[in-house]
């Protein structure tokens, strides 16, 4: 099997090749990235033959298209903004597909993967991508759904690469019509800093307030859940203190909205500006406490009785414990182990759905994820309690 890593040069997606080369059955790992400096220097650092580098532009589709052809997959590290074309070059080269973001620029290939006879898999990572996981694997367990609270800290600096800062600013665009809670069968849109909510995460973490975020478990969830009667689904995300004080302070000013200023004679994106700012400075690439957290809480009923699910993970210790998890990496191995560990499976013709499809039909039985993680030290944690009716009408 061939495996061509899109954006391989990228601090997460080097991170899902590492993963390839030290637990995958791939005979051959391209890293194919625009920066050939950065993308031949991670070929370098993983030292094994079987990875190579290929430098690739998907600006330019026919002769992307043509350098991945032949290739079993295209595990796809690019930025939202790249994804449309992307995934329209992966579709027309005959490969499967897959990628961290799932935003949707991907359906717009759906029938090229059909005809193709391949799968095209969005947003796996660990959110979306293993939240579903988990919330499915409490929501298998249920007769009835009765909501469903999916919850993330990710604790990374706010600008450590371009990509980073791109989903910042697109997370909180004031306007965007994708950032939506499912409430008795219909998607509602609300603004920043919605329904703000109290989570208790694993430590290090501990209590975090969390807001609603755009990400699409909350659709693709309230999908598959339809036939088990889920009235409530909610999607939440925090990142460190710091940066979530920042980006409400741009909001509350209105920079969110980056309009435009002239300065020396240019016009310029006022949000444009401070990220580049941030891009380039040192407070911009730290952060006291680095990794992921997860915390999805399902409640419903099983057998007339009423049940609360709540699933948590945990990892390797940034502090320099564990050799590899060291600060920055804890979060960035976090985010690039899944979907590394999708791509083989779908390489493999596990996933037996085709065209562009959601992480909740790839992977009926969430527990194949849950076995591959534990091989690198990432666990997910269940707890379930019985509860009374009445507090089954709070937590609803």
């Amino acid at each position: 099997m061939k495996v061509f890593c899109l954006g391989g040069a990228g601090k997460i997606c080097r991170e899902a090749i590492l993963d390839l080369v030290q637990y995958s059955s791939f005979e051959r790992i391209t890293v194919a990235d625009f920066n050939e400096e950065e993308g031949r220097k991670v070929v370098e650092w993983l030292n094994d033959p079987r990875v190579d580098f290929v430098q690739v532009n998907v600006f330019n589709h026919e002769e992307t298209v043509e350098k991945m052809r032949g290739y079993d997959i295209v595990m796809d590290g690019t930025t939202i903004t790249l994804n449309g074309l992307s995934t329209a070059c992966i579709a027309a080269a005959g490969c499967h597909g897959i990628n961290l973001n799932g935003f949707g620029e991907e359906d717009r290939s759906h029938d090229v993967f059909v005809q193709n006879g391949k799968t095209c898999l969005p947003g796996f990572g660990m959110t979306p991508g293993l939240t579903q996981m988990m919330a499915m694997h409490a929501a298998n367990q249920l007769d009835t759904v009765q909501s469903v609270r999916v919850s993330h800290g990710s604790f990374r600096p706010i600008a450590f690469s371009k990509s980073i800062t791109e989903t910042t600013t697109y997370e909180y665009d004031p306007q965007l019509p994708t950032r939506v809670i499912y409430e008795n069968g219909e998607f509602i849109q609300v603004p920043p800093f919605a329904r703000p909510r109290e989570i208790q995460l694993p430590e290090p973490y501990g209590k975090t307030v969390q807001y609603i975020i755009p990400h699409s478990e909350t659709k693709t969830l309230a999908k598959v859940l339809k036939d088990k009667n889920v009235n409530l689904i909610e999607v939440r995300g925090t990142w460190p203190k710091e940066n979530m004080e920042l980006v409400k302070a741009l909001y509350n000013y209105g920079f969110l909205q980056n309009k435009k200023i002239r300065m020396n004679g240019q016009e310029l994106g006022i949000l444009d500006c401070i990220s580049e700012y941030l891009y380039q400075s040192e407070k911009g690439n730290k952060t006291e406490l680095y990794g992921y957290a997860l915390h999805v809480e399902v409640t419903g009923m099983k057998g007339g009785k009423y049940y609360q699910y709540t699933l948590t993970h945990t990892h390797p210790a940034s502090d320099g414990t564990i050799e590899g998890w060291e600060g920055l990496r804890a979060y960035t191995r976090n985010v690039g182990i899944p979907m590394a560990i999708a791509a083989e499976l779908i390489a493999k013709g596990i996933v037996e759905k085709k065209g562009v499809i959601i992480p909740e039909e790839a992977f009926l039985e969430p527990g194949i994820i849950f076995k591959e993680l534990e091989k690198r030290g990432i666990f997910v944690h269940e707890e379930v309690k019985e509860i009374e009716s009445a507090d089954y009408a709070i937590l609803a």
